[in-house]
């Protein structure tokens, strides 16, 4: 069952490393209200900001106190303590998934890599504000031991330390899904953790696992927004971008470089749906094409021609056309397209000589086509430990397709209990 909120059922949610808002802008067409987010990425926050600021239905009732900047959670810890202990009780859902680059399988898997003791700055909060639910979002790797280790994952240190917080805790439930079973055109499996206050979960609560049915769910989910009976295929999902069909001009935002024309002619239910919120006579924005030497159209011409589509190169094909890259994958129209990650140079299109605009991967990723990306497309070197581009940021993002059937299970969840 799929629910609505009714007039005046107000839910206040805050997002933790929110990176440009696609766990946010889920929920918030779930129905939920955000409050603040946090995100020490100067770059993912002005996209965020600029997209939650300019549309008055996703505007966070943002506190006086907090300044509208980025910040990082040991920060916010650290400076508004105090202000924080003033919420408990006050906040019905804390979002978020610490940045999941230590544990990814696409990634080095490093045990001691910083990034991964954030989960515990995201324990503090919560035991700080106390909210009802939270919802927890990390890769599948998550799951995972690292490699010789004896210990728990961080997945089941997470659930013991919310199950066991002094006060009483949460009651928790987790799995690892698929973003592609609520219409997400990628397979993207991650590990979602949903937990309930344990003072309103007990056995006469009603409030049942929300991963029990989540075959049925996801299909009336994806049946409401006319995405039901298959998988989104890439073609389905970004064939209306194609530079044969829609034609170049010049970029918008970057001297030298060419944009794909963005038509109104749409070629699936998904593209209408993605392009739903648009206003009339407003192009899409980070439309970019790369600018690829000669050298490297033929070659790209060249696997198109002669490699397996929807795979990544074998061995083989890889040494021939000299590419380093383990996972570079040619797109299948007719399938899934691969996870998107944050480097632009993994997928290449399934049609034409290219790697992907950030607008396709956005696409891929379900950020609606009115949704604005800022900052530089891409970064290199040591900056990249500084920076977060344009693909980075739609990379680390949640789907907000799958965010907001999240945010919508978790409100019938609410509904149950009152």
């Amino acid at each position: 069952m799929l629910v609505q909120l009714k007039t005046g059922f107000s839910m206040r949610f805050i997002d933790l490393f929110s990176g440009c808002g696609g766990l946010s802008l889920g929920l918030t067409k779930a129905g939920w209200k955000g409050v603040f987010a946090i995100e020490k990425s100067e770059d993912a926050f002005k996209t965020f900001a600029h997209n939650f600021n300019r549309k008055k239905a996703l505007k966070f009732d943002w506190p006086e106190w907090l300044p509208h900047e980025p910040i990082s959670t040991s920060e916010l810890l650290e400076q508004y303590r105090v202000q924080l202990i003033a919420l408990k009780g006050k906040i019905d859902l804390i979002a978020g998934g610490p940045p999941c680059q230590g544990f990814s399988f696409a990634g080095r898997r490093q045990e001691g890599d910083p990034r991964n003791q954030l989960k515990n700055e995201y324990l503090e909060i919560v035991n700080i504000i106390r909210p009802k639910f939270l919802v927890f979002e990390n890769v599948k790797g998550f799951t995972a031991k690292f490699q010789g280790a004896k210990k728990q994952t961080h997945s089941e240190q997470v659930v013991e330390q919310l199950e066991g917080l002094s006060w009483g805790g949460y009651r928790t439930f987790s799995s690892v899904i698929n973003a592609s079973s609520f219409g997400v055109p990628q397979p993207r499996p991650r590990f979602i953790l949903v937990a309930v206050r344990a003072d309103l979960a007990d056995e006469n609560s009603g409030i049942e696992d929300p991963f029990q049915n989540i075959s049925e769910y996801a299909a009336n989910f994806r049946a409401r927004k006319k995405l039901n009976g298959h998988k989104i295929s890439a073609k389905e999902a970004i064939s209306d971008l194609e530079v044969e069909s829609s034609g170049v001009h010049s970029s918008e935002d970057t001297n030298g470089f060419k944009q794909i024309n963005y038509r109104a002619e749409t070629h699936s239910e998904f593209q209408k749906l993605m392009r739903k919120g648009l206003p009339a006579g407003k192009r899409a924005n980070s439309l970019r094409l790369a600018r690829h030497r000669p050298k490297t159209l033929l070659r790209f011409k060249e696997i198109l021609e002669s490699c397996p589509k929807g795979k990544s190169l074998p061995r083989e094909f890889r040494e021939k056309y000299n590419i380093k890259k383990q996972c570079f994958t040619p797109l299948h129209p007719d399938e899934l397209s691969k996870t998107i990650t944050t480097l632009p140079d993994d997928l290449l299109h399934y049609s034409e000589p290219r790697i992907l605009t950030v607008r396709e991967c956005a696409r891929l990723q379900t950020f609606p086509d009115w949704f604005e990306f800022l900052g530089k497309y891409t970064t290199g070197g040591v900056r990249r430990k500084q920076e977060c581009p344009r693909y980075t940021q739609v990379g680390n993002a949640v789907p907000p397709l799958m965010a907001e059937a999240l945010g919508l299970k978790i409100i019938e969840m609410a509904k149950t209990h009152g």
